[in-house]
C-alpha cells in the first residue's frame, strides 16, 4: 500500500481539516492527565504550520453516542496542546454549525482552529455523508493523522474524502511504513507474542502469519484459551471456553507450517484477585478446582525470554498476565524487559501493553515502534483493508 503524503502537497496560505486521535485521559478537572497521543501528533501540526497551513483539528474523546457529555469535552485537550505548540488554539463548541463553519472561514495561515469531540453527533460513527460534508466546508484538504481510527469508516476518517483532496499524515505515514515492513522483509526468527483477553480481536493475525512468523508466544486470558483447548483445567480463570474448536483448528494448522505455539508450561495461580493474593506456581497440569491462572509461572517466563533473546523481530500485543496487581505482575514486566533489550526489531502496540510499560517503568524509547493503534494495528497486521487508509492509497 502507497499512500499519498502530505509532504507532496502545496499547503500554503491552503486550511487543511487534520483528523487526530486526542482520546487522552482526563483529571476531574477536565486537564489531561497523559499526553503521549498529543505529542504524537505534533510533527503533523507543526510541519502543516510551518508550510504556511492554516489548521483545523478535529478528534474524538471516549464514547459519549451522540451525546453531549460535559465530561468528554476537548476544551482541557486544546489548553494542553496551547501548551505544547507554544501558541493560540481557538476552541470551538461544536464540530459544525454556523459558528464552526464562520471560524473555519476567517482562519488565516499559521492559526489554529479545535473543533469539539466529533462523537457528540451519532453522524460521526454512522458516517453520515452531509455530516461529513460539512465537517468538509471551508478546507482545502484532509489530513488523516489518526492511526488509531482508520479502521473505522468514520464521517472524519473515511467520508470527509469524498469532499477533500486526501493525504496521509507523518504519524499515519511512519506507522503504515513500520508495519509493512514486517510483511517484506522481517528480520528472521519473527516472534508473535500474543496476550490480552480475547481470541477474536487476535485470530486474525495468527493465521494471518502462521507461514511467516517463527514462534508465537500465547498468555494471557488468550493463552488460558488454548490451554483449555488442548485439554488442560483451567479452573475458574478467564477462558472462552466456546471458543475451544477455534483454538484448536488453528494450532492444527499452525503444525502445517512447522510453526511453534508455545503456551504456558507453568501458571501462577491464587483463588482471587488481590494484592495481598497467595500466589501458587505450578505446572499447568496441576491447576484444578476453583483455581485462577493469573500470571505466567517462573519456567514460561524464563522460557519466552530465552526465544525473545535470539529473534530477528518481535511483535508484541496483549499482556500476558493480570499486570496491573503486584502479585502478577512478573510474567508481563519481565517480558517487557527482555523485549526492550533485544537487539531484534521490536514493534508494540496495545492500550494494555502500552499501560503496562508505564507500570514498569519501561521506555517507548527502547523499542523500533510503538503503534499508538492496538485495533488498527491488529486488524493492519491481519492483511484486512482499513477504511480510513484506502483513501489515503495512491
Amino acid at each position: 500500500m502507497s499512500l499519498r503524503s502530505v509532504q507532496g502537497a502545496d499547503l500554503k496560505g491552503k486550511k487543511v481539516f487534520l483528523r487526530v486521535d486526542f482520546n487522552v485521559p482526563l483529571k476531574e478537572d477536565g486537564n489531561v492527565s497523559d499526553n503521549t497521543r498529543i505529542l504524537k501528533a505534533l510533527p503533523t501540526i507543526e510541519y502543516l504550520l510551518e508550510e504556511g497551513a492554516a489548521v483545523v483539528i478535529a478528534s474524538h474523546l471516549g464514547r459519549p453516542k451522540g451525546k453531549v457529555v460535559d465530561a468528554l469535552r476537548l476544551t482541557g485537550v486544546a489548553k494542553e496542546l496551547e501548551k505544547l505548540l507554544n501558541r493560540p488554539v481557538k476552541k470551538m463548541n461544536d464540530c459544525i454549525g454556523e459558528d464552526v463553519a464562520k471560524a473555519k472561514e476567517e482562519l488565516q495561515s499559521g492559526e489554529i482552529l479545535m473543533l469539539e469531540n466529533l462523537r457528540f453527533h451519532l453522524d460521526e460513527t454512522d458516517n453520515i455523508m452531509n455530516f461529513a460534508k460539512e465537517l468538509a466546508q471551508h478546507c482545502d484538504f484532509f489530513v488523516e493523522d489518526a492511526f488509531g481510527c482508520v479502521h473505522r469508516a468514520h464521517a472524519s476518517t473515511q467520508g470527509i474524502a469524498h469532499f477533500l483532496p486526501a493525504y496521509a499524515g507523518l504519524l499515519v505515514k511512519n506507522e503504515v511504513g513500520a508495519l509493512k515492513a514486517v510483511f517484506q522483509n522481517p528480520h528472521k526468527p519473527l516472534v508473535m507474542i500474543m496476550g490480552g483477553a480475547k481470541i477474536d480481536t487476535k485470530i486474525g493475525v495468527v493465521r494471518n502469519f502462521l507461514h511467516k512468523a517463527d514462534t508465537f508466544l500465547i498468555g494471557g486470558g488468550l493463552g488460558n484459551t488454548f490451554l483449555n483447548a488442548k485439554g488442560f483445567n483451567v479452573g475458574e480463570s478467564l477462558c472462552e471456553h466456546d471458543k475451544a474448536s477455534l483454538a484448536q483448528d488453528i494450532m492444527l494448522e499452525a503444525e502445517k507450517y512447522n510453526e511453534r505455539i508455545v503456551l504456558p508450561h507453568d501458571v501462577k495461580v491464587a483463588s482471587e484477585a488481590r494484592e495481598d493474593a497467595e500466589v501458587i506456581d505450578l505446572p499447568i497440569q496441576d491447576v484444578e478446582g476453583d483455581m485462577k491462572i493469573f500470571d505466567l509461572g517462573k519456567i514460561t517466563t524464563q522460557r519466552f525470554v530465552d526465544i525473545i533473546e535470539y529473534a530477528g523481530t518481535v511483535i508484541w500485543n496483549g499482556p500476558l498476565g493480570l499486570f496491573e496487581m503486584k502479585p502478577f505482575e512478573d510474567g508481563t514486566r519481565v517480558v517487557a524487559e527482555a523485549v526492550a533489550k533485544t537487539k531484534a526489531t521490536t514493534i508494540i502496540g496495545g492500550g494494555d501493553t502500552l499501560e503496562a510499560l508505564a507500570r514498569f517503568g519501561v521506555s517507548e524509547k527502547d523499542f523500533d515502534h510503538v503503534s499508538t493503534g492496538g485495533g488498527a494495528m491488529l486488524e493492519f497486521l491481519e492483511g484486512k483493508v482499513l477504511p480510513g487508509l484506502a483513501v489515503l492509497s495512491r
